[in-house]
């Protein structure tokens, strides 16, 4: 045998993913699935090498936030994770807009764990934890009483949870007449529009009619805390109060119980609520105005001894920073899907403790954005809780199919770090997936060669 037909019969049984400077990206694509329990678009990133990196846009985002990244990365090493982040994240922004930049920060991390065979935690510089606790967002079937509440939240503390969430806010007393006030006539307008737009029939708009329906509901949702004109009452206080203490009454006072979804009321009334309900040990008041408004989270923060807590809706490390200079929070918040994706999630968490406050991971999305944001918890000190809002939807761990993970993949209130190269995942179960494929997504993983030459002089300077 010649020396170079020896060398090309030993090349073929070499496992390419062992050339990881070689390693390229060769195609993105995209399957959108709903029920999970949000729409979300799950990423496939292609390489030379046959190595696969899975990613995923934020819940509730479009898939186009990261489609239009696709020509920035074609042909780079994955690897070189950094480089192409800070290439890439000029293009993402706050809230659902940072989806595809981070979704894809995430694949390039589960391809750079997998063409070097170690684990996403292990690169981020080693885990603090080996299980990740979960806390279990809660909604009540039926009429939402607080004793209702309660037992819907045992049912979770039955399960293994030790940590939990609820909704509190105008929508547990906006059908008591006296319990909020408003400029006449507001509040009705907004019922009507939301029931309009949710409870609307396929067909039965025209396009241009659903469109400016979508359009009115879109600017009455948008008006900012301050701006509402939405205060609550007395009444209203005392209600709100009443259902925080019916929903101790049932799940005791030791478990830590975290609020969400307020509504659009001012600074002032989430000081009036936050004092009523001080008494009842929670452990944060999330979002209660928006995140931008930095001194009113000051003056928040100063005016109750409930933990706030903010920052799903923030993009970059350096947007968090302003609220904890001001000691507006005492839990940050972050998204992984919003914030930049692992490494930007991992950075905020150290610097959050610097000024002394812990991280929670909000997560609202498919077991592939749960593992990376378990992945960032296990490397990150000041971790406190993951967010999970699955525990209801049957099929949502057989999305990935992993020899590395055990299902289900939440067990008694825990996710245990995958040991295994990248995230943990080897395969999506495209069976699962085209069950749940959103109506209007034309299949799996379709060809995207039309974003394939998008490209423009992206350059900040001159």
């Amino acid at each position: 045998m010649l020396k170079s037909d020896a060398y090309e019969s030993t090349l073929a049984h070499v496992n390419g993913h062992s050339a990881p400077s070689e390693l390229k990206i060769v195609d993105i694509r995209f399957a959108d699935i709903v029920g999970a329990p949000m729409h979300c678009s799950l990423i496939k990133v292609y390489t030379n090498q046959g190595l696969i990196g899975y990613g995923e846009v934020r819940d509730g985002a479009d898939k186009v936030y990261a489609q239009m990244l696709k020509s920035r990365l074609l042909g780079e090493n994955p690897c070189n994770i950094d480089k192409l982040f800070r290439r890439i994240k000029q293009f993402g922004g706050h809230a659902r807009q940072g989806g595809g930049v981070s979704g894809l920060e995430i694949a390039l991390w589960d391809l750079a764990g997998k063409a070097y065979q170690i684990p996403v935690y292990q690169m981020l510089g080693g885990k603090f934890r080996d299980k990740i606790r979960m806390y279990c967002d809660t909604e009540v079937d039926g009429k939402d009483t607080g004793h209702a509440m309660g037992l819907a939240l045992k049912e979770r503390m039955n399960k293994g949870y030790t940590f939990l969430k609820m909704d509190l806010g105008i929508n547990q007393i906006i059908q008591e007449p006296g319990t909020l006030s408003a400029p006449l006539g507001f509040l009705e307008e907004m019922q009507n529009l939301s029931r309009s737009w949710w409870k609307r029939k396929p067909g039965s708009l025209t396009p241009s009619e659903e469109r400016a329906l979508r359009n009115k509901v879109y600017d009455m949702h948008n008006i900012a805390h301050p701006f509402t004109g939405i205060h609550v009452t007395e009444k209203g206080l005392d209600m709100l109060e009443q259902y925080v203490a019916e929903v101790r009454a049932v799940i005791g006072y030791e478990v830590p119980l975290a609020i969400d979804h307020f509504g659009h009321i001012g600074v002032e009334d989430c000081i009036k609520l936050g004092r009523r309900i001080d008494k009842f040990n929670l452990a944060w008041m999330e979002d209660m105005i928006p995140w931008t408004y930095t001194e009113q989270y000051a003056k928040l923060a100063k005016s109750v001894t409930t933990p706030i807590c903010t920052g799903e809706d923030i993009y970059l490390k350096e947007n968090f920073k302003p609220l904890l200079e001001a000691g507006g929070v005492s839990v940050i918040h972050p998204d992984v899907l919003t914030a930049g994706g692992i490494l930007e999630t991992k950075k905020i968490g150290d610097m959050a403790q610097e000024y002394g406050v812990s991280m929670a991971i909000h997560m609202a999305e498919s077991p592939i954005a749960c593992l990376a944001a378990a992945h960032v918890a296990a490397a990150t000190e000041n971790f406190l809780a993951l967010e999970f809002h699955s525990e209801d939807v049957a099929w949502w761990d057989d999305i990935i199919i992993s020899r590395y993970v055990t299902k289900p993949l939440v067990q008694n209130g825990f996710i245990a770090v995958p040991d295994a190269p990248g995230l943990g995942i080897e395969e999506l179960n495209d069976e699962i997936i085209a069950q749940h494929l959103h109506p209007e997504d034309q299949g799996l993983w379709v060809s995207t060669d039309e974003w394939n030459n998008r490209w423009s002089n992206d350059r900040l300077w001159s």
